[in-house]
């Protein structure tokens, strides 16, 4: 995930983290470890610089937007973590199997009931863009387990990374409890020094008996990781800009009457289900019975009367 950045009530000034926050004398520039931090360092960039990320790193992050991002990853980590625990002894992948280290499927479930309740399932589905990231890692984890790689190292070490800068700021923007409900997400328990960790994991990695080719390859899937999210990014910041007014504790934002009717967070067919209506709907449908017309009628007539006799 990417680095930190000024905000009032996001990061601090000169609280940046990246992937390597050390420099380690030990390694060489073919190990893996070095070739991922040169050859991602341009997509890196670029994804802290998307509108959703920046803003985000400001403390400008709804609510709402927030459970859509955390539904997001809790798809991406399903798919990720199906796919890691299906290579788990292949050679290509088993030394960086650290489940209870690293997996974060379960917290982001805690995370999603926080938000959503119990029902939870009901209430989430895979976006477009999050889905091609799935489809992208099932694709890999099947036919070409070594670039897997490159899909860990880009999700765990952002999330030990930046991650927990990006885990305050969310704390104190959303004004959630200290406790860490709804960021569990953030949470390693089983990580006791995230910056020792780290350096056994690119450890590990540069032990892999790996080919210069498939090296290669893999810097490129992570760059193409970096691309889904991204575009994950991207899609967040539309669906925020559709988010027109948002109730201060995080409630349904309301929709204007403008533009498309589906982005309205109660257009029930985007849940599948039924569920409250759209105020805005609501009160057109109602302004349209005989009854209600006849009413605001004379409701006009009266005021219009009523004014006319105050001005003369």
């Amino acid at each position: 995930m990417p680095s930190a950045m000024e905000g009032s009530e996001g990061v601090e000034e000169g609280e940046i983290l990246r992937y390597e926050e050390t420099e380690d004398d030990n390694v060489s520039p073919t190990d893996l470890s070095e070739l991922l931090k040169e050859g991602t360092k341009e997509s890196h960039d670029r994804a802290e610089n998307t509108q959703f990320v920046k803003d985000f790193l400001k403390g400008q992050i709804k609510k709402e937007l927030f459970k859509l991002a955390t539904a997001a990853l809790y798809f991406t980590y399903s798919a990720l973590e199906e796919e890691i625990d299906r290579n788990k002894d292949n050679p290509v992948f088993a030394p960086l199997y650290f489940p209870l280290e690293l997996h974060r499927r379960e917290a982001l479930v805690k995370d999603l009931k926080y938000f959503y309740g119990e029902d939870w399932k009901e209430k989430i589905q895979c976006s477009e863009a999050t889905q091609h990231y799935v489809d992208r890692i099932h694709h890999v984890g099947q036919h070409e387990p070594e670039l897997l790689v490159a899909h860990a190292y880009t999700r765990y070490m952002g999330d030990l990374s930046g991650g927990q800068v990006l885990k305050k700021v969310a704390q104190r923007a959303l004004k959630l409890p200290s406790t860490e409900e709804g960021i569990q997400f953030y949470v390693f328990d089983n990580v006791s020094n995230a910056q020792q960790f780290k350096q056994l994991y690119r450890a590990r990695m540069n032990a892999l008996d790996l080919d210069r080719n498939t090296k290669e390859r893999i810097v490129e899937e992570a760059n193409q990781a970096f691309r889904f999210n991204m575009q994950v990014f991207d899609e967040l910041d539309k669906i925020g800009r559709s988010l027109t007014e948002e109730a201060q504790d995080g409630g349904r934002a309301v929709h204007d009457g403008k533009g498309d009717l589906r982005k309205c967070p109660y257009y029930t067919d985007k849940l599948g289900k039924a569920g409250p209506s759209c105020p805005y709907h609501a009160a057109m449908a109602l302004a349209k019975q005989p009854l209600v017309q006849l009413i605001l009628a004379a409701c006009v007539a009266v005021a219009a009367g009523a004014a006319a006799w105050y001005i003369m």
